[in-house]
């Protein structure tokens, strides 16, 4: 595999967080390569650190208090956790899907407004209309 065609390199990632039971070790030295055109998946037990590591590629624990997250994930040769990073560009090009709801951390409104305000410009009035129309349903 030639360094060109890497979509996502991950190298040694870690994810610590924070519980009542203390320090919880979820990923640990974790590295890995998928070429372009190649998939992948992540089949293990429930509570082996699945959703957690799906989560680092979306970036989605940034605001969860007590998550550490060290190493480094690249996406096409871009580091996704540089400050710079747009992490709503981030997340149209590492998408994942979820046998159950899981909300970005933020309000309900903004996690079902997400979605329009990305794929369409929305006045505030027809995104509110939006969002209510969701919820009732």
């Amino acid at each position: 595999m030639s360094e060109q065609n890497i979509m996502v390199q991950v190298s040694n990632l870690a994810l610590t967080y924070q519980s009542a039971e203390g320090q919880i070790e979820a990923i640990r030295d974790l590295s890995f390569s998928v070429a372009d055109g190649e998939f992948f998946r992540v089949i293990g037990p429930s509570g082996c650190g699945k959703s957690t590591f799906l989560k680092c590629l979306n970036r989605m624990n940034d605001l969860v208090d007590g998550v550490k997250v060290d190493g480094k994930v690249l996406q096409a040769g871009e580091d996704i956790y540089d400050h710079g990073v747009d992490t709503t560009l981030l997340r149209n090009k590492l998408g994942m899907v979820c046998q159950q709801t899981n909300p970005f951390p933020m309000t309900i409104y903004a996690n079902i407004a997400y979605g329009p305000r990305t794929h369409a410009v929305q006045t505030p009035i027809r995104l509110d209309e939006s969002v209510e129309n969701v919820l009732q349903g």
